[in-house]
């Protein structure tokens, strides 16, 4: 099953998605919902970011390539993390498929995208053993984790590195039923394929991710956790776009634009 969200004269509402069109529902995914009779065309709806998430949880190196190619950037030596990275960051910095990522005047170079698997919490949770942990996912989506790596160096708790407004695309389908251990992960940036990995590389998995979480926090229905990109990640610049398929999820892409 495929989830969109979408805008409807202002407000927003659930649909599923069927080949080209739109199945517009009363409910939502996570407290019930009914199919009704519209169908709309997936090409005329002005997709939304598919939940707006009560706490955004966001990993860290958490494959590989990436542990190495971050310690060779900063000029250290690898360390491997011996549990999940997990912080937080703020839903304002949200945006849909096809919205503008804004990067900052004041931003340098080193702004950067990064493509994620990204889990979407269906019920409550609490406790969770690693065996059960997936029990409480409702489904799968795709994020971009914006980062501005000066900042990020300057930012102990990436306040603006990662945490800017627009730093935070993410859809534009939930996808439900499927094995997030074995999904392929393709970036393009202006069509050029940078990189391509398979979500079983990473160091911890999405189960790992929500065992650590719920020891100390209650998962809630709506919200995300964002699990970490893989390998090197390049400079964007106004003008470019970039985008970030998962197999059978679909294609997040979002343009650059400068602040001013």
């Amino acid at each position: 099953m495929k989830w969109c969200r979408f805008d409807n004269g202002g407000v927003p509402i659930y649909g599923l998605v069927e080949g080209d069109q739109v199945i517009q529902v009363d409910g939502d995914p996570f407290n019930g919902h009914r199919e009704t009779d519209v169908r709309l065309d997936l090409g005329q709806v002005k997709l939304l970011v598919p939940v707006v998430p009560p706490t955004l949880y966001a990993g860290g190196l958490n494959y590989p390539d990436h542990v190495v190619w971050a310690a060779e950037h900063a000029g250290t030596a690898p360390v491997w993390p011996k549990e999940p990275i997990v912080g937080t960051r703020a839903t304002s910095g949200l945006i849909a498929h096809e919205e503008n990522i804004v990067k900052p005047d004041d931003a340098t170079e080193e702004f950067q995208y990064e493509g994620e698997l990204v889990a979407v919490i269906g019920k409550t949770a609490k406790y969770l053993s690693r065996e059960e942990a997936l029990d409480c996912v409702l489904g799968y989506t795709i994020g971009n984790d914006v980062s501005e790596r000066t900042w990020q160096r300057d930012d102990p708790n990436n306040w603006r590195a990662k945490d800017s407004d627009t730093f935070h695309p993410m859809g534009p389908f939930i996808t439900t039923g499927i094995d997030p251990t074995d999904l392929e992960v393709k970036v393009r940036l202006n069509g050029d394929e940078k990189i391509r990995f398979n979500t079983g590389t990473m160091i911890w998995a999405v189960a790992d991710y929500i065992q650590k979480i719920t020891r100390y926090h209650t998962l809630q229905p709506g919200d995300t956790i964002w699990t970490g990109t893989e390998g090197a990640t390049l400079n964007m610049y106004p003008g470019d776009t970039i985008e970030i398929e998962i197999q059978d999820i679909g294609i997040l892409r979002n343009r650059v634009v400068s602040e001013s």
